[in-house]
């Protein structure tokens, strides 16, 4: 079996804006890996909207309590990028229209 924290395996963020739903990252100062299951979020009682909604990985949301609202920039290492077909495709191209707004 491959080890996933090998550095093989590791990307920079920079060139990845608006990662898939399914990506697995590590944010800065973390311990554990955050799994993407939403992007362009705004937390309840906030104006502001985060660029990613995440669980723990690999145990997933449990509760809804274990919500990880994060933006692009605190993102330290991509483990893993989610699935992609035409329609991320078409949807990521939507976001950035909106983040150009």
């Amino acid at each position: 079996m491959e080890n996933v924290e090998s550095m093989d395996n590791q990307k920079e963020t920079a060139a990845v804006p608006f990662l898939p739903i399914g990506s697995v990252v590590l944010l800065k100062n973390g311990k554990k890996r955050v799994m993407v299951y939403g992007r362009k979020v705004k937390a309840n009682g906030e104006d502001k909207i985060y660029d990613y909604l995440g669980c723990l990985y690999p145990e997933g949301a449990l509760s809804s309590n274990d919500v990880i609202l994060f933006d692009h920039d605190q993102i330290q290492i991509v483990y893993f990028i989610g699935f992609q077909d035409l329609e991320e495709i078409i949807f990521r191209n939507k976001l950035r229209g909106i983040e150009g707004e």
